[in-house]
């Protein structure tokens, strides 16, 4: 049997989600999120936001990795800016 090899960007990328997770927790349960309507064509809450947020930065991921040449970090970065976007604006 073979183990997963844990590289650096891997556990960035899941030490991030697990931090993100806790973070929204915290702040759902000190303040409760209301709907709103942004640019997305529902009016969301912040955890919807978020869930579709990560949604899109995973493709968004993917498709850069998969169409382009450029490095991961840039991928990561593309996929960061549209997760703050979502969150923000979304």
């Amino acid at each position: 049997m073979e183990w997963m090899s844990w590289t650096l960007p891997t556990a960035i990328f899941f030490a991030s989600i697990a931090a993100i997770l806790v973070a929204m927790t915290a702040w759902e349960l000190r303040s409760a999120s209301i709907e709103r309507r942004g640019f997305l064509p529902i009016a969301t809450t912040r955890g919807d936001r978020l869930f579709i947020g990560l949604l899109g930065s995973a493709y968004l991921h993917l498709l850069v990795i998969g169409a382009t040449s450029w490095d991961i970090w840039v991928a990561s970065g593309l996929s960061l800016v549209w997760l703050l976007v979502v969150m923000r604006w979304g």
